[in-house]
């Protein structure tokens, strides 16, 4: 995060949460996010994440177990400004399914 955060914020990616010394930094840039995490703050080794906003993330929930799937998480509000849940696909990657909390706020 040392190296990366100034990295981005050179690029001109605008952090939202995180920091130099955090192990979750999500900055935002144009209409997507980019959301960094330590390796070492992962105890299941995971490298990071594909993040999918969507229009509803409870009704995505709701799909995915209807389907049959197991999401790791249940939808929750985060202090970074956005609901989500995550899934991990058949090979253990894991998908965000977010929606920034402000498009629920300011339209």
């Amino acid at each position: 995060m040392a190296l990366a955060v100034p990295f981005y914020e050179a690029l001109g990616f605008e952090r939202r949460y995180g920091g130099p010394d955090a192990d979750f930094t999500s900055f935002r840039t144009g209409g997507g996010f980019l959301n960094l995490q330590h390796a070492d703050a992962r105890p299941d080794g995971a490298w990071g994440r594909v993040i999918f906003c969507v229009d509803d993330v409870d009704a995505m929930h709701e799909r995915a177990l209807a389907a049959g799937l197991s999401p790791s998480t249940e939808p929750a509000d985060a202090p970074w400004g956005e609901r989500y849940f995550h899934l991990r696909d058949p090979s253990g990657h894991e998908l965000s399914f977010a929606r920034p909390l402000t498009l629920d706020r300011d339209g």
